[in-house]
């Protein structure tokens, strides 16, 4: 399947193509033909051939050693059934690994993390449990719902892992877009994009702050705000947290604590 789904990319790619374009656009049904001109079958999901690119793989190197020095491409929503390959400066959100994780008291109920069905799940499950948005953000915030998916002008239909609802001390209300990827899986500035994208059109009134969470090893959750600076986006903060029992916080990480947060 992998083999495959680069050689539709790559035919689409390369069919619309020009030499110094900083954009190519193309449409879902340039994958059909792309797999009849290959004489390849047709994926059954269509779709995944696109999405699997757009914020699970790499594009093949074929398609990124187009791209000038210091910028690469990536596959955003142009409209329904619709897409482009972008050039852009940043594609993927890394978490550092020079930065200190901080611990909290693990509150997952235990039957919680026994069932969760994906690396994704359990990570939003994690992440809502131990109300690591509250903390990350500093304020009160509430799961308003998962998985949404809906339409946004320009962008076509786009899916947010989930939308957090929360307000501060002094009243004002926020919308949280939640992007999660467990395992192998990478972060997405292009799923930042959108998630901002949707938050700003369908709740114009509400402040919208957009969070990435990420595994990372020994069960760390690392998480970034995403910010919109001029045309491009930028990783705002960036928190690492480890989920432990309460008895492994000794009184000296305690300490330390209390003197970072003065």
């Amino acid at each position: 399947m992998p083999n495959l789904y680069e050689s539709l990319i790559e035919r689409v790619f390369f069919e619309n193509w020009k030499k110094g374009a900083s954009v190519v656009e193309f449409e879902r049904k340039e994958i059909e033909r792309a797999a009849k001109r290959l004489e390849i079958d047709l994926p059954k999901n269509i779709g995944d051939a696109i999405y699997s690119f757009r914020y699970r793989r790499q594009l093949p190197l074929s398609i990124l050693n187009t791209a000038p020095k210091g910028v690469h491409w990536i596959i955003e929503g142009a409209g329904r059934s619709k897409y482009r390959f972008k050039l852009v400066r940043e594609s993927r959100i890394v978490p550092r690994t020079d930065l200190l994780s901080i611990k909290v008291p693990d509150a997952t109920p235990e039957i919680i993390a026994k069932y969760a069905l994906s690396d994704e799940q359990a990570l939003l499950a994690k992440v809502r449990y131990n109300r690591l948005v509250d903390i990350f953000l500093s304020l009160t915030a509430y799961s308003l719902q998962n998985h949404l998916r809906t339409t946004v002008k320009n962008l076509g239909q786009i899916e947010i892992d989930e939308m957090y609802v929360g307000i501060n001390r002094s009243g004002t209300h926020f919308i949280i877009p939640i992007q999660a990827k467990g395992g192998k899986d990478q972060l997405s500035f292009v799923q930042a994009s959108q998630d901002i994208a949707c938050c700003t059109e369908k709740f114009p009134d509400l402040v919208c702050r957009s969070v990435s969470a990420q595994f990372m090893d020994d069960e760390v959750i690392a998480m970034f705000e995403i910010v919109l600076a001029g045309d491009s986006l930028k990783i705002a903060d960036e928190r690492h947290f480890q989920l432990v029992p309460a008895d492994d916080i000794t009184a000296k990480e305690l300490a330390a604590y209390r003197r970072q947060s003065k």
